[in-house]
């Protein structure tokens, strides 16, 4: 499936210069949307993953339709202040700004591997904070997935530098 021709791209938002890449238009495309949650599911159905993971907010959508599929608990990783209990936060940059991001203390167990879901990565600023949390808790992240990756701006290169593994399904390379 080509995914680019489900994808939707704005061009200067959220900010001058920035190409943002929207996933609304592959989500609410019923054959993109279980396209995307098939390959992942059958990339990762022999991984032994305890948890999935997903980042705010886009995550939360893939992220909770593969542990669904995968019968696996689901773990959101916000954005600060938006969980009611004990957290650990993280702050990152941003290709466009500064941020947080948080997990409950109690969300990953000592020892638990964890899949990480977001639907984009660019700068990896959102998933090496991630990471980072998911690690503070004790747990292994056994790689990342994202939907889309901006090659030009070498996320990929800061998260395999640290030792991560990253899969994507499809690059919007100097577009």
């Amino acid at each position: 499936m080509d995914l680019k021709s489900v994808i939707r791209t704005i061009p200067n938002w959220p900010k001058q210069g920035v190409m943002f890449r929207d996933i609304t238009t592959l989500l609410k495309d019923a054959k993109a949307f279980n396209y995307v949650i098939d390959k992942l599911c059958e990339r990762y159905k022999n991984d032994n993953i305890d948890l999935v993971a997903g980042i705010e907010s886009r995550g939360f959508i893939l992220g909770g339709a593969v542990a669904h599929r995968l019968h696996k608990g689901f773990v959101p990783i916000r954005k600060e202040g938006k969980l009611p209990a004990k957290t650990n936060k993280e702050h990152y940059e941003l290709e466009y700004g500064r941020a947080v991001v948080e997990v409950h203390v109690d969300a990953i167990p000592k020892g638990a591997r964890v899949l990480l879901v977001d639907d984009l990565i660019a700068t990896a600023g959102t998933l090496m904070a991630s990471i980072n949390l998911i690690e503070k808790l004790g747990g292994q992240v056994i790689e990342c997935a994202v939907i889309i990756e901006l090659p030009d701006l070498h996320g990929r290169e800061k998260i395999e530098a640290k030792g991560y593994k990253l899969f994507s399904m499809v690059q919007f390379e100097g577009e």
